[in-house]
């Protein structure tokens, strides 16, 4: 199972008629059948193609990969988080509509996450709840809304919302910092992307979230969690050996390692060790970032790479581990 993938749309109504005047909403270019840009007002965006949109182009693909069922989830491009929360609750019902509509031809193989407007707490639990009955299986949030983080007040009053329905969270990065240093070799993806979510995995621990929020949320930070099973020896040491800055969790760091899981998408058996030997086997699922080029493909072939894994740490991430994430019988 394959719990990191995207989707979007064959098109979409006009934003600025549907959702409300505003500068640079993306539409799609559309170039052939195939084939399509986003558009971020006059701005190319992302070329993609029909394996974002067409559900048979995506079951044929997860046939040649071996994979079973896919979560689909917005494309981080349309959480709107900067605008004012009436016009991202209106993007955030169409393109939660338009995923069902991906996602009807194969039921239970084709999994949606929604995205709600995280700007409004109240109108991100509402609209959670309106999918959550019409069909999703979870939600899908950016690591951060502006300069809020995870252990905002109003973030983890969703977060504990999530927690009550028994909702799914997948935590994707987005909206890095630009600057001249980050806008060379896809800086901002290569190293933006880990910062942001090592940062986030500090919330909501040195926030103190884990320990408000009961442990029957379910919350999965994409592309490995970061840079932070690498660096949790640094925040352990720092936890104990200036206290009086960062201590601010009822625990040390290396507490709440089963509270959160991560995807697989590290590409080496090195780093998904890693991963095993800081998280434990039973906190990693397959994901791919399916259909986007930074993406692992063949899907899992990492986790096939790894000698270390042993038969039951092996089926735990390639399927089992995503199972109990999203709330599935278990087989």
């Amino acid at each position: 199972m394959d719990i990191h993938t995207h989707y979007v749309p064959l098109g979409w109504p006009d934003l600025a008629t549907a959702a409300g005047p505003a500068p640079d909403w993306p539409w799609l270019r559309v170039t052939s059948e195939r084939d399509a840009m986003i558009m971020v007002g006059s701005r190319e965006f992302r070329r993609i193609g029909a394996d974002c949109w067409d559900a048979d182009t995506r079951l044929a693909d997860m046939a040649a990969d071996g994979i079973d069922a896919q979560v689909i989830s917005p494309t981080p491009v349309f959480f709107h988080y900067d605008r004012p929360a009436d016009q991202a609750i209106k993007v955030a019902k169409i393109f939660n509509d338009l995923a069902l509509e991906i996602c009807a031809p194969a039921p239970g193989r084709l999994l949606p996450f929604a995205q709600v407007p995280l700007q409004d707490p109240d109108a991100a639990c509402r609209e959670l709840d309106r999918c959550l009955a019409n069909g999703h299986h979870g939600v899908e949030i950016g690591n951060h809304v502006g300069d809020r983080d995870l252990d905002d007040e109003g973030i983890v009053t969703f977060l504990q919302h999530c927690a009550d329905r028994g909702a799914p969270v997948f935590v994707h990065p987005w909206d890095m910092p630009a600057s001249p240093r980050l806008d060379r070799w896809m800086a901002q993806w290569l190293t933006g992307m880990p910062a942001e979510t090592h940062l986030s995995v500090l919330a909501l621990i040195l926030g103190g979230v884990f320990d408000r929020v009961p442990d029957t949320l379910r919350i999965c930070f994409a592309h490995g969690g970061g840079s932070f099973a690498f660096w949790l020896g640094r925040l352990e040491n720092a936890w104990h050996r200036r206290a009086d800055v960062i201590a601010t969790s009822a625990h040390p760091p290396s507490h709440y390692t089963d509270r959160f899981s991560v995807d697989s998408v590290v590409f080496e058996p090195t780093a998904l060790r890693t991963l095993v030997d800081t998280l434990g086997a039973s906190q990693v699922m397959v994901g791919s970032d399916y259909p986007y080029p930074l993406g692992e493909r063949p899907v899992g072939e990492v986790v096939h790479r790894s000698d270390f894994l042993d038969e039951a740490g092996r089926a735990a991430i390639l399927g089992g581990n995503a199972r109990r994430f999203l709330g599935l019988p278990t087989v």
